[in-house]
């Protein structure tokens, strides 16, 4: 509106003498808003909650940690030896001007620790958490990515692609409504063309398989997850050791092959493998007897049921029957899987009209020399129902784990994660746990005051000394190594005091950590389900059985102990100095002996139990990918411990010779 235009109306609301006050403030608040989007209260509401749940912990940190000289949140936090937080610039200001007092307390700082003061880390690494948890629209990362509807319908070459051809080609639309998880065959209510992925149908490569749903991954021969199961399998002659007979195949688990640097593939055989990942996938789907997707390629040259054109071709689903390991041809264990088909439809190769009947497993041969062989003891899932005659699913499937957006509930747990892990920083170097009457030392670390105390109980400030001839000699002073850095904390201890402001900041995140609890053990009370837990459903596996034939720690590297039975959780404490006593529930994992939460927490004690619980939510609660990941991380930090340890004791020989 023109500003003279809406001048003009304002003076004729005020010269309306039929008007009150209160009615011409409303119509000159209605005019100057005209050109604006009334408000939805309930939105604005959601937003407001949303915005106050993230920056709720940067709240607690700005408030307790604010720098006593720029009376802002500490920038590089240092803590005197009194206890007091700054910035490590403003103090380093302070200093500079010849001040040699607390700003806070005005009691004197050691000159020493003026010198070179040390950035208290645990502090550092809580504010840059809590500032991850900002979210702003404006540093918002905007993804690229095409949805599913728009993209062709066959596969294309974006522009990043060096070369053009298949291989650098990008997946087209994916025609089957089922997600990637998607176990069994696929039916017409799946297919837009109403008929279903039937047996025998084929495709011109892996991308255009996928866009089917027949076998999602378009490199990989194994779709699953470990403690879900596998929903398919690809022959494409990718081990030596596969042996296929059409009805039945002997298949070989993936990995024991070096693919470091820039290979993709490698025939020579590296190390054992394990059943963990893919192979664990496999072998949950044995047990639970679940329906496996099978797919062959061209590629496969040493069968004689694999398709004779350059294609790749539905089969069917099969059932895993058995699985173990043993020495392959290269003389390293492999992981073997006996494949037995069971399709309502008839096989490619086949001349019947009728699809499998129920039929005897085979003899193998090799299961004679195999200490250790993983069988089913309670009914498949997928199995032939007499009364109907045909195969199909005797209970539930397996839940899809890709399901659409995410909930309030998990959004809640996702919060309380993130509040735990905020909690982790603030652990003690000693036992562990959450800090309880903290100290921060003048070297930058944190204990409990009680784990320091008893960490130098016993030892004297002081010890005396004497000559043969009686006289006394000065007293020797006794150091006081710190437990992280051996930093001598002798005298630090004499006036060692508690840190009032990580005190308080560690209570306010243990409310808010037990009050989120709460909610989400009310959500969880009105039916939905926590996240990374073992709670039975359709798609996490029952109780794994114990292998049938012998024993051996081959066929289950994974499992430290035995157990039949599944313990119940305890509620989750929050509380300081117990972080380390939460006993999730256990999850199973398909090995023949349940791998637990409680087990993972045994298994890497440097880890504490809460952040284990974010990093198992993270990877979508699949606990044996979690353990490959520590694994993998333990190792790294044991070999670049090696590589100091040599670089030190080369140094010390040098000079030796020197």
């Amino acid at each position: 509106m023109d500003p003279n235009e809406l001048r003009q109306k304002i003076l004729e609301i005020q010269r309306d003498t039929n008007l009150t006050d209160e009615e011409k403030a409303k119509r000159r608040q209605a005019l100057m808003c005209a050109g604006f989007e009334k408000a939805n209260p309930t939105q604005a509401k959601e937003v407001q909650d949303r915005k106050d749940q993230e920056d709720d912990m940067l709240a607690i940190l700005d408030e307790t940690l604010k720098c006593s000289i720029c009376y802002n949140l500490c920038e590089r936090p240092v803590t005197s030896p009194c206890q007091h937080n700054f910035c490590l610039l403003c103090l380093t200001k302070w200093s500079n001007q010849g001040k040699h007092s607390c700003p806070t307390c005005r009691s004197l700082i050691p000159k020493k620790w003026a010198v070179n003061p040390r950035i208290n880390a645990a502090l550092a690494m809580a504010i840059r958490m809590a500032k991850r948890g900002e979210r702003k629209a404006a540093s918002r990362v905007i993804v690229d990515r095409q949805r599913n509807e728009d993209r062709p319908d066959d596969a294309y070459t974006t522009e990043r692609a060096v070369r053009a051809g298949r291989a650098n080609a990008a997946s087209g639309r994916i025609f089957v409504n089922i997600p990637s998880d998607h176990f069994g065959p696929i039916t017409s209510e799946a297919d837009p063309r109403g008929q279903g992925v039937l047996v025998g149908e084929h495709w011109r490569d892996r991308l255009e398989c996928r866009q089917w749903g027949a076998h999602f991954p378009h490199v990989a021969g194994i779709a699953g997850q470990a403690s879900v199961g596998a929903q398919s399998v690809a022959l494409s002659g990718g081990y030596e050791d596969d042996e296929d007979h059409g009805e039945w195949f002997l298949y070989t688990g993936s990995g024991g092959r070096d693919l470091s640097g820039n290979k993709r593939t490698n025939k020579e055989q590296s190390f054992d493998q394990k059943f963990e990942s893919m192979n664990q996938a496999l072998r949950t789907s044995c047990l639970e007897g679940y329906p496996v997707r099978v797919v062959r390629s061209h590629k496969e040259k040493r069968s004689s049921y694999a398709p004779d054109q350059a294609v790749v071709r539905y089969d069917g689903v099969y059932r895993i029957e058995k699985c173990w390991r043993k020495q392959g041809r290269q003389g390293l264990l492999m992981c073997r899987y006996l494949f037995v088909r069971c399709d309502n439809e008839p096989a490619p190769w086949s001349s019947e009209e009728a699809g499998d009947r129920p039929r005897p497993l085979p003899e193998v041969p090799e299961l004679k020399g195999v200490d250790k062989v993983f069988e089913r003891k309670n009914p498949p899932a997928w199995d032939w129902i007499e009364s109907e005659q045909r195969w199909g699913w005797t209970r539930a499937p397996p839940a899809s784990l890709k399901s659409g957006a995410e909930s309030a509930p998990k959004k809640k747990r996702r919060l309380l994660t993130e509040n735990q892990r905020l909690l982790k920083e603030f652990g003690c170097k000693v036992c562990g746990n959450v800090l309880s009457a903290p100290i921060s030392t003048p070297c930058g670390h944190v204990f409990c005051r009680a784990c320091l105390e008893q960490k130098f109980s016993g030892i004297a400030d002081h010890r005396e000394r004497a000559v043969s001839s009686g006289r006394t000699m000065r007293a020797q002073k006794i150091a006081k190594p710190c437990p992280a850095c051996k930093y001598d904390l002798a005298e630090f201890m004499k006036t060692a005091q508690v840190n009032k402001e990580m005190e308080s900041i560690i209570a306010r995140l243990v409310v808010n950590a037990k009050k989120q609890q709460e909610e989400c053990t009310e959500d969880q009370a009105d039916g939905e389900k926590p996240a990374g837990t073992g709670a039975q459903d359709p798609g996490t596996p029952a109780e794994m059985d114990e292998p049938v034939i012998g024993s051996s720690e081959n066929g289950c590297p994974d499992s430290d102990e035995n157990s039949d039975h599944q313990e119940e959780a305890s509620p989750v404490a929050m509380h300081p100095s117990t972080a380390n006593d939460v006993q999730p529930q256990e999850q199973t994992t398909g090995c023949g002996t349940s791998m637990n939460f409680q087990t993972l927490c045994e298994r890497y004690p440097d880890y504490d139990a809460e952040l284990l619980r974010g990093m198992l939510d993270d990877q979508g609660g699949d606990i044996e990918e979690l353990d490959a990941i520590l694994g993998r991380m333990k190792r790294q930090a044991a070999a670049a411990e090696r590589r100091a340890l040599g670089g030190s004791s080369t140094r010390k020989k040098r000079r030796r010779r020197l």
